[in-house]
């Protein structure tokens, strides 16, 4: 997709203000729970609007402390803008993808740093990234709320990439955040060793018959470009942007997280 385009230091890939935030992804739902399987726009503070019957939409898990009355309200945890709501009970076939699945083109995006901004809705959560080195090599980076340790899942054929399956978790509403959402900032070349990682190769193969896999098939060495980006159910999306510099580096006034109000 942009592998022979100019690559600027910023690259804005979703945006759920912009005027058409699903342009360039693809979009799958579990068409067996349609109450309860389904993507829609709708504003955070609100929930509204609501999606078409028969879909009924989750609210976010509730922030309110009760016993202390400085934080019995959630003013400036919401955000008073659209943002994307993306529900499933079945994790994995419930997601938005870019490029689309049916694609032959991969996302070809150079940058080092990937970040994802995204809300907790008190369900299991995933996204993944499609990696690839100087050689061509591929790899799957999969980060999930469910995922209790690290997992290297070597090729279960030679069409199929390796998958590197990390934990993720989101700050315990008892830490008292400013906001209810989370920007996620991936150094994505540092993870390319890990798929040489003997520990981690083990565990992702225990109590399963698979032959240790050649070094040659394993991504390593150098990071060349991400192949796709792929974001699961259950989450609220704001923006997924590719930068060349990590978090310390500001960014554009309009990728920062604000409150519905301020006190």
């Amino acid at each position: 997709m942009f592998a022979n385009t100019v690559q600027p230091e910023i690259v804005s890939l979703f945006s759920s203000t912009g005027s058409d935030p699903l342009g360039v992804f693809g979009t799958a739902c579990d068409a067996l729970l349609p109450a309860d399987s389904f993507i829609h726009l709708l504003i955070d503070k609100s929930s509204l609007p609501t999606p078409p019957p028969p879909a009924v939409p989750i609210l976010p898990p509730s922030r309110d402390h009760s016993d202390e009355t400085e934080f019995s309200n959630t003013s400036g945890l919401c955000l008073a803008q659209r943002v994307l709501h993306i529900q499933s009970p079945t994790l994995r076939t419930t997601y938005v993808r870019c490029p689309p699945d049916n694609s032959s083109s991969p996302l070809g995006l150079k940058h080092p740093w990937l970040h994802i901004q995204v809300r907790d809705m008190g369900r299991e959560w995933s996204f993944e990234i499609g990696l690839v080195d100087r050689e061509n090599r591929v790899g799957i980076i999969r980060l999930s709320t469910f995922q209790k340790e690290p997992r290297l899942k070597p090729p279960t054929k030679p069409s199929s990439p390796p998958l590197l399956h990390l934990p993720l978790s989101f700050p315990s509403i008892s830490s008292r955040p400013l906001t209810a959402w989370a920007t996620v900032a991936l150094h994505l070349p540092t993870f390319l060793p890990h798929f040489s990682s003997s520990s981690l190769l083990s565990r992702g193969t225990e109590g399963a018959h698979m032959s240790a896999p050649s070094a040659a098939s394993m991504p390593s060495g150098s990071f060349s470009h991400t192949s796709y980006v792929k974001v699961y159910a259950t989450c609220r999306l704001r923006r997924i942007w590719f930068s060349q510099g990590g978090p310390s580096k500001k960014a554009p006034w309009e990728f920062e997280l604000y409150g519905d109000e301020y006190r």
